[in-house]
């Protein structure tokens, strides 16, 4: 291993190889039991480049970002870092030797401030030893300075929407003043506004002869911050093209090893009664008289900026946070819904945004966080809950959702995220729910799992089933929609159907 006092010599002396390579991987294998994640994987970065590292989601990418970045150690392989030989231990390994990830899943400390989270082991301190809070103040707002971040050093973390916390984390990345910086799906919860922002954050990193390793599954974002672009699948590596070189249809071939002939497969049903009616719907301080309806075999999706309150009025409808005001009609019949239990007791289910904070138990396996929601259903005969059905039953659905796993009894922390997101959504539909909120359905997922989900919800609304979907990606708000609702600022600023709808459209009621 290159020791750090050597890395620092190399990195402030700009030496790179010849070959223009800031990192070198060969020949890289790792197996995890029942599954060969990586098999004679090699990747190379050029210095003051973009990289996107482009698959479906079980390909290898977030494994070999791991080994890159120090967390997992590979079986075999060879790594070079600035042309010498280097073998990674830990991540605090990578990060005294110029690497940082960051996480799609962001790892960010909420009781604690976001100074304290960016500094966390190398506070500033005073004569005494102790950390000088003022000083660690004074180097965040130096380092958001410089990114053009408009955060308080001193808010809890805790307390910041996902779009800001995502940001800390880049700020975060960059205070190490790295080489090599991996960023795993950085705009999953972003405006337009704030990927742009990071987009030109990323421009200056390149124009510093930083390499950045990008994983993305949004193909806009390729074309326009990439300068090359590897693929992997299954494990393998597939090939590496010049961003120009390729069209977003040579990539899906690669990617999948097949055609994606319908991204959005969207079903012309029947629309059908009522199912759910909500009016007047309030949560004060965060959304003010919300009304709508949903019918049978109808999806109605809900556009809006980040911080909208989309998500917010969803988990009032589900009971997470009771209403202020309002009223919620299913079949005609008003119900009070103060809690999930309630809401489910009533075929409602609810998939939510953050699929680590509030989806996945992690230390539970596929098994048991697919049945979680069932507990107390139809599963349940006399207090005993008939295993064997339900076992059969969650590996049925974990093979329809294509969940890429040994067995079922590998825990789900284990899993690439857009695998946690399948068996989440594999757990709601063994609820076999006649109302179903999703809310960013496809965050984080790969184009063919995308294209799955969507055949899967579309089917649920031809089989009856009122589906409410949350999107941040506006294709799949138009795609997917028999009609939108646009929420702006905690209130309804419109409807559209499916026939009116378009982009300029959507993004005038969400900006109103």
């Amino acid at each position: 291993m290159i020791s750090p006092s050597t890395m620092q010599a190399v990195r402030e002396s700009g030496a790179v190889p010849a070959a223009g390579y800031v990192l070198e991987v060969e020949h890289v294998r790792k197996e995890f039991p029942g599954v060969l994640a990586l098999d004679d994987v090699h990747f190379k970065l050029r210095r003051g480049t973009v990289h996107a590292l482009m698959g479906e989601n079980g390909a290898g990418k977030s494994t070999l970002m791991k080994i890159i970045a120090g967390i997992y150690t590979p079986d075999s392989g060879t790594f070079k870092l600035r042309g010498q030989d280097i073998r990674l231990k830990s991540p605090l390994d990578a990060l005294e030797n110029g690497i940082a990830m960051i996480h799609q899943e962001l790892n960010l400390m909420g009781p604690m401030t976001v100074a304290e989270n960016i500094w966390i082991r190398r506070e500033p301190t005073n004569r005494f030893g102790l950390i000088n809070h003022a000083e660690m103040r004074r180097k965040t707002e130096e380092l958001f300075k410089r990114l053009n971040i408009e955060l308080d050093p001193g808010v809890e973390v805790g307390s910041l929407s996902v779009a800001n916390r995502q940001m800390v984390e880049i700020a975060k990345a960059v205070s190490f003043n790295s080489d090599v910086l991996i960023m795993d799906e950085p705009t999953s919860a972003l405006t337009e506004k704030e990927v742009a922002h990071l987009f030109r954050i990323i421009h200056a990193l390149k124009d510093q002869g930083k390499g950045i390793i990008y994983i993305t599954h949004k193909m806009s974002e390729l074309f326009e911050i990439a300068d090359e672009v590897s693929v992997f699948r299954d494990g393998k590596y597939i090939a590496t093209k010049l961003s120009t070189e390729v069209t977003r249809d040579d990539i899906i071939r690669m990617m999948v090893g097949r055609e994606i002939t319908q991204m959005f497969p969207k079903e012309e049903v029947p629309i059908g009664k009522v199912k759910l009616s909500v009016k007047g719907l309030t949560l004060k301080g965060v959304f003010h008289d919300v009304s709508f309806d949903v019918r049978e075999g109808e999806i109605l999706g809900i556009a809006g900026l980040v911080g909208s309150g989309r998500s917010n009025i969803a988990e009032t409808i589900f009971g997470v946070t009771p209403a202020s005001a309002g009223t919620i009609e299913i079949d005609g019949k008003q119900i009070s819904i103060t809690s999930p239990s309630i809401a489910m007791k009533n075929g409602m289910a609810f998939l939510t945004e953050d699929r680590k904070d509030t989806g996945c138990f992690l230390l539970l396996d596929i098994q048991d966080n697919t049945q979680m929601a069932v507990l107390q259903s139809r599963y349940v005969n006399y207090g005993f809950v008939q295993q064997s059905r339900l076992s059969k039953d969650s590996e049925a659905m974990a093979q329809t959702l294509r969940v890429r796993t040994p067995d079922m009894h590998e825990p789900i922390m284990n899993l690439s995220g857009g695998n946690q997101q399948k068996v989440l959504i594999a757990r709601w539909l063994l609820t076999q729910p006649r109302i179903l909120i999703l809310d960013e359905p496809t965050r984080g997922i790969d184009v063919g799992a995308k294209a799955e989900i969507h055949r899967l919800v579309s089917q649920l609304a031809g089989q009856g089933v009122a589906v409410i979907m949350i999107s941040s990606e506006m294709p799949e708000v138009l795609g997917m929609s028999d009609r939108i609702m646009v929420v702006h600022e905690g209130r309804v600023t419109g409807f559209l159907d499916r026939k009116d709808a378009n982009q300029v459209k959507i993004m005038e009621l969400a900006a109103h």
